[in-house]
């Protein structure tokens, strides 16, 4: 896998989405703005822990690599849409290891449901595995909070004012260094609240 970026306030919000993942100690648990979904794509785990995720979906019940990627959606509240590029190579992985089997299914997509293996190396891993869902649980709460509409209507507002105020032809720098005071000033005060 290749390694994880971060774009996300990584100044501003270091203890929630530092560089090195979300987290008080960034343990390869990372959100990034971008590449699809409501929020973008944001690559969450390294190898071994999608691994565990996966399987523990598939132990809840047999799934195809589509309904893996809705599940982690959904457990997000939407914030986090793992690529196909790393499910389904995943779900590979976890075939040739004998913790998932292919079952019929309808339609063309393959469906897999975890063998004894599996069932076995979830419960070696099981605080894991418990501690991977309640990483992703806290990823849909604060996305919850900073994506709620209220939120979102008031970064709007502010962009929509930015770019009205400070695109006009002949915009002094005076201006828009005073613009930047006044965000910087909202931001700290936002972060003391």
């Amino acid at each position: 896998m290749r390694p994880f970026h971060h774009s996300r306030g990584e100044d501003a919000h270091r203890h929630h989405f530092g560089r090195r993942g979300f987290g008080r100690h960034g343990h390869g648990f990372e959100a990034e703005r971008g590449e699809g979904g409501r929020s973008g794509r944001r690559r969450v785990f390294d190898a071994g822990e999608l691994r565990l995720v996966l399987l523990k979906l598939i132990a809840d019940q047999p799934r195809h690599g589509y309904e893996l990627i809705r599940a982690i959606e959904e457990l997000t509240g939407g914030s986090y849409v793992p690529s196909p590029g790393m499910v389904y190579p995943t779900l590979t992985m976890l075939d040739e290891m004998g913790h998932v089997a292919e079952v019929k299914s309808e339609g063309a997509r393959k469906a897999f449901a975890v063998t004894a293996e599996g069932t076995a190396h979830l419960a070696e891993r099981q605080a894991e595995v418990e501690a991977l869902f309640a990483r992703l649980a806290e990823l849909a709460t604060v996305s919850e909070r900073t994506d709620a509409m209220p939120v979102r209507r008031a970064m709007g507002n502010l962009r929509a004012v930015l770019i009205h105020r400070l695109g006009r032809a002949g915009v002094q720098s005076a201006t828009v260094h005073e613009a930047v005071a006044i965000i910087d000033e909202a931001a700290q005060r936002i972060e003391r609240l």
